[in-house]
């Protein structure tokens, strides 16, 4: 054995363990090889380099960014929604469906990244049917790598392995000449966890660590219910303000947020009026929920539209506050301050320093006081910097917008790379072009958003 072969083992060996142990993330791991090797003289400069001047390389970078940029525009959540409203609640049928759609999409971008993708819609999905996340995780993670067999584009083997052929002065295989295979191959992974996946899934019931969020709202006793109503023409809420309208003192109810005209508003203001033909987020036990509706001769929808994002804990919550010492606000009420105005979180409930919980429009605040308060991360993210109150529920920095307007640039850049990746022409050329395409379109960001790190 060589000297040559013994440092390319030792080289393998430290590698195995760093990716077994996790001492180092593994893209750390994979640069700190790359430079180890030269200095080991198993290999020169120019060859330890000469990846980045892959087109392999260089595609699965840009299918990456693609994948970011599609993440971004929210085209997921409408996936999720559209599988929530349309396949039910079965768990076979949920999971037949989800692992279908991830198939499906990790054929255009990285196994990994398709999977990544779609993980939080999963668990939302999940949740509102039910279903232990194990018994859904695993078959989309089969999906994910079942779907990278549907085109030359999605799996770095198949990637790598074209590259290989061109080099070697081969014809390469264009992008759906294994698609009859990948097609396959995902409809038997999919049939297979659809007959099976009860008998080969995790049979434990494993629920997730309650969030932060549910943790405040079991100690509190606090109600996650949501719902959704329409202001019809006839209701006699038309032109009464929140305030007027008694939703906290008469129905036990938070307005967690309106839409018009396709304009939402959360935590609105108290003096906000309602309006002929607004969809209405509610927070509330159900039965008081039922009597405004019927007082008011409301529509009450089957399930959350326009606010569906309310009811992903990855999105919004409960929250606590605590009135600091030194707060200028001890001695204000919440209307007094227009807390929803300018904070635009909704106020749920009081905790004095005793313990004894207080009615919140009218209660002046004081040092120590406790307030739950339900909003969206990012708003409650921003409370972190004022001195007028402490956030002690761990806040986890807010996500990119999923803007509304985003969805369609999106899959159109997706389809120009496409397009052209048809028409012959290379794929990293192809994928980077639909890339550059969606920076340029607002789908991904030019500048980084420094308050998100």
């Amino acid at each position: 054995m060589t000297l040559d072969i013994m440092l390319t083992y030792g080289v393998l060996l430290l590698a195995i363990t760093l990716f077994v142990t996790e001492k180092l993330r593994t893209d750390l791991v994979a640069v700190l090889i790359m430079v180890l090797l030269p200095w080991t003289g198993v290999i020169s400069v120019d060859q330890a380099f000469s990846g980045f001047a892959s087109n392999a390389v260089i595609s699965v970078m840009a299918v990456m960014l693609i994948g970011y940029g599609v993440d971004r525009s929210g085209v997921m959540v409408v996936v999720a929604k559209f599988i929530t409203e349309k396949v039910g609640k079965k768990e076979q049928n949920i999971r037949a469906a989800t692992s279908a759609t991830v198939g499906v999409i990790s054929s255009f971008m990285q196994n990994i990244g398709a999977a990544a993708l779609f993980l939080p819609a999963l668990r939302n999905i999940g949740k509102r049917a039910n279903i232990p996340p194990s018994k859904l995780i695993l078959p989309m993670g089969f999906a994910a790598i079942l779907g990278g067999t549907l085109t030359m584009v999605a799996s770095g083997p198949l990637i790598i392995l074209n590259d290989l052929l061109v080099d070697s002065g081969q014809e390469a295989f264009h992008l759906f000449s294994v698609t009859p295979i990948g097609l396959a191959l995902l409809a038997s992974g999919v049939v297979y966890f659809y007959f099976l996946g009860n008998l080969v899934l995790p049979k434990a019931k494993g629920q997730e660590a309650p969030s932060a969020s549910k943790e405040i709202q079991d100690t509190y006793d606090l109600t996650g219910n949501i719902a959704e109503i329409a202001v019809t023409e006839s209701s006699p809420l038309i032109d009464l303000s929140i305030e007027e309208a008694n939703l906290w003192s008469a129905f036990n109810l938070n307005v967690l947020a309106i839409e018009e005209d396709g304009s939402k508003i959360y935590s609105p203001w108290r003096k906000t009026h309602f309006r002929s033909g607004q969809s209405v987020a509610l927070l509330g036990h159900e039965d008081d929920i039922n009597r405004f509706v019927e007082a008011y001769k409301l529509q009450l929808k089957p399930a959350l539209h326009r606010f569906s994002s309310l009811e992903n804990e990855d999105n919004a919550g409960f929250a606590e506050l605590i009135i600091p010492p030194k707060s200028p606000m001890i001695g204000q009420t919440l209307a007094e301050i227009g807390f929803r105005k300018t904070y635009k979180i909704e106020p749920v409930s009081f905790v004095t320093s005793e313990g004894a919980r207080q009615e919140v429009s009218e209660t002046p605040l004081e040092a120590g006081t406790t307030m739950v308060v339900f909003g969206r991360w990012e708003d409650v993210e921003r409370l972190k910097s004022s001195r007028e109150f402490a956030v002690i529920t761990e806040v986890t920095a807010p996500l990119p917008d999923h803007k509304k307007d985003m969805k369609i640039p999106a899959l159109f850049s997706l389809a120009v790379s496409l397009t052209f990746v048809l028409l012959g022409f290379q794929l990293s050329l192809s994928f980077f072009s639909g890339a550059m395409l969606m920076i340029l379109l607002g789908v991904i960001p030019k500048k980084r958003n420094l308050s998100s790190h």
